[in-house]
C-alpha cells in the first residue's frame, strides 16, 4: 500500500517522471559549472576532480533534476591541513522557497577530523544542523555518501550505514520537501570565516591547491521531465524504503558515538522551544 501510494504522489504532480538508474560516467551526468579549469573529468568520465586555490574554488552539478530518489556518490576528501575549506555536496531546488538536502564537509587542521554537517531546507527555511565526526579517514580513500529521499523521509548514510533520518511530519505542519525538483551539486570552496573554529583558523594556502575526488555517482530516481511517461516500480523500491531493526540500530550507534551537534537538542538556541519535528518520534 504503501509504495502505490507514493506512486500516486509521484504521478499527481505538475510535471511527469521517468525512472533512471545512472551509473557514473560524468560526462554524460555532470556539468562542471565554475571553476575555470579547477574541475576536472577525468578517466574516461570515471573520475571527478574539484580544485581550490586562493583565486577560486570549482564546482559542478547534474544535468538531471530529481524528484525523489536515492543518490550515491564516492568522495574522497582534501587530505592535510585543510583548514577553512568546505567541500559540499547536496541537493538543491532554485527560488525564494527552496528545498535543499545537505552533505558539507568542513576541513580542519591536520591531524583532527573532519565534521560533516548535515541539513534540510524545506520552502526556503533549514536551521535543522546536525554535525558528525566521522569513524575513519575521509582523506585517505574513496567512502559513499548517500541520500534516500522518498515521500516519507530523507534519510542520509555513510558507507551504507545511517547517520541521520528526516521524517516527513506535514500532518504536524512541519514542510517537507516533495514537489520541487533538485539538481546535485557541489562545490569546493574557502568557507575560512566560518568553516573552521567559528572561523578561528584561516585557510593555509601554501597547502594551495586543495583537492577533493569523486567517483562512482549513482541516481536511482525518477528524473523531471516532459516525456510521457510514468516511475517503473518495479525499480524504484527507495519510493517506500525505511530503516529496517538493524538499520535504526546503526542509526542509534552513529548517533551515540559520532553525533557533535543536534539542532534539536540546542535549548540555548530555541529558547521558546525546539523546532516541532524533534518531538516527533
Amino acid at each position: 500500500m504503501a509504495r502505490s501510494s507514493s506512486l500516486v504522489l509521484l504521478l499527481a504532480v505538475s510535471a511527469v517522471l521517468v525512472a533512471s538508474s545512472s551509473a557514473a560516467n560524468f560526462y554524460q551526468d555532470l556539468d562542471v559549472t565554475w571553476g575555470d579549469g579547477r574541475g576536472k573529468i577525468l578517466n574516461n568520465g570515471d573520475l571527478l576532480t574539484l580544485s581550490l586555490d586562493k583565486s577560486s574554488g570549482s564546482g559542478f552539478q547534474s544535468k538531471n533534476e530529481y524528484l525523489f530518489g536515492k543518490i550515491d556518490m564516492q568522495l574522497k576528501l582534501v587530505p592535510g591541513n585543510s583548514a577553512g575549506t568546505v567541500t559540499a555536496y547536496y541537493l538543491s531546488s532554485k527560488g525564494a522557497n527552496w528545498d535543499e538536502i545537505d552533505f558539507e564537509f568542513l576541513g580542519n587542521l591536520s591531524g583532527d577530523p573532519y565534521i560533516l554537517h548535515t541539513n534540510v531546507f524545506s520552502q526556503g527555511k533549514g536551521n535543522r544542523e546536525q554535525q558528525f565526526h566521522l569513524w575513519f579517514d575521509p582523506t585517505a580513500d574513496f567512502h559513499t555518501y548517500s541520500i534516500l529521499w522518498n515521500p516519507q523521509r530523507i534519510i542520509f548514510s555513510v558507507d551504507g550505514t545511517p547517520i541521520r533520518e528526516f521524517k516527513n511530519a506535514e500532518s504536524n505542519g512541519v514542510p517537507f520537501p516533495k514537489n520541487q525538483p533538485m539538481r546535485i551539486y557541489s562545490s569546493l570552496w574557502n568557507a575560512d570565516d566560518w568553516a573552521t573554529r567559528g572561523g578561528l583558523v584561516k585557510t593555509d594556502w601554501s597547502n594551495a591547491p586543495f583537492t577533493a575526488s569523486y567517483r562512482n555517482f549513482n541516481a536511482n530516481a525518477c528524473v523531471w521531465t516532459n516525456a510521457a511517461s510514468t516511475p517503473d516500480s518495479s525499480s524504484a523500491e527507495w519510493l517506500s524504503e525505511e530503516l529496517d531493526s538493524t538499520s535504526q540500530e546503526r542509526l542509534k550507534w552513529a548517533q551515540k558515538n559520532y553525533m557533535i551537534y543536534n539542532y534539536c537538542a540546542d535549548n540555548k538556541r530555541f529558547p521558546q522551544g525546539v523546532p516541532q519535528e524533534c518531538n516527533i518520534s
